[in-house]
């Protein structure tokens, strides 16, 4: 009887913990092909892009752009959000390239040169956490029904608790992957009228691959583990 019990115990606990784990609190199911499935069947595709130095332009160009960017996101049906990212400078792999090629400089006079930019670069990474460089993403949206307006509307909370509800049975995957097929050309018409749009400011932007998107959310859910610093704008 101890031991039945206790069998029970372990077993009541074991569903206990599958049934709320880190996994249950994320709203992503799956990475397929570089897109971030949902538990409610909706796609998510990350775009990677470039910034503009706007102090390097002067003030008719800015107002242009500024116009331009503001054209740009009226002409949208579909919701955007962008992630800014502060990434921290670090060295280590371009010292340890440099280093590898001063040693096997012969001349002398070459080879003082390459030790002082070693040191000086030395000295910037050593200021790690004083420089960083900024990384600009935008997460492209594709909702199951094509409802957008009502899941904008919903209130985060909601979609907090559907996500936490989400039932990962054999059904559900069946309809998140009937979703996914059907939702991703509609998603890749909307990638291309994003790019296109930044491709006009002067923006590059090139989609995240599985194992960037990997690395990303990785990195967001595990700061400790990672030396960026992440904001969501909107």
């Amino acid at each position: 009887m101890l031991f039945d019990n206790l069998q029970n115990k372990q077993v009541q606990k074991g569903k206990q913990e599958q049934q709320f784990n880190t996994e249950t609190m994320l709203p992503i199911s799956e990475i397929n092909d570089g897109f971030c499935i949902l538990k409610d069947g909706g796609i998510r595709a990350i775009l990677r892009a470039d910034g503009i130095n706007l102090d390097l332009k002067n003030f008719d160009e800015i107002q242009s752009i500024l116009e331009q960017y503001k054209r740009f996101l009226n002409s949208l049906e579909f919701p955007l959000q962008f992630l800014v990212r502060n990434t921290y400078l670090d060295l280590r792999e371009y010292l340890h390239y440099v280093s590898s090629n001063v040693d096997r400089l012969t001349t002398g006079a070459l080879k003082d040169q390459g030790q002082h930019y070693l040191s000086f670069l030395d000295d910037i990474n050593m200021k790690q956490g004083l420089i960083y460089v900024k990384q600009f993403y935008i997460v492209v949206p594709y909702y199951v029904g094509e409802m957008d307006a009502d899941q904008v509307k919903k209130p985060w909370r909601s979609k907090f608790m559907d996500a936490l509800n989400a039932k990962d049975d054999v059904e559900s995957v069946v309809s998140r992957y009937r979703n996914f097929v059907k939702g991703q050309k509609m998603i890749n018409t909307r990638i291309a009228l994003v790019q296109e749009g930044l491709w006009s400011l002067g923006i590059q932007t090139q989609q995240l691959s599985t194992k960037e998107v990997i690395s990303l959310l990785f990195s967001m859910y595990n700061p400790l583990l990672d030396s960026t610093q992440s904001q969501v704008i909107f």
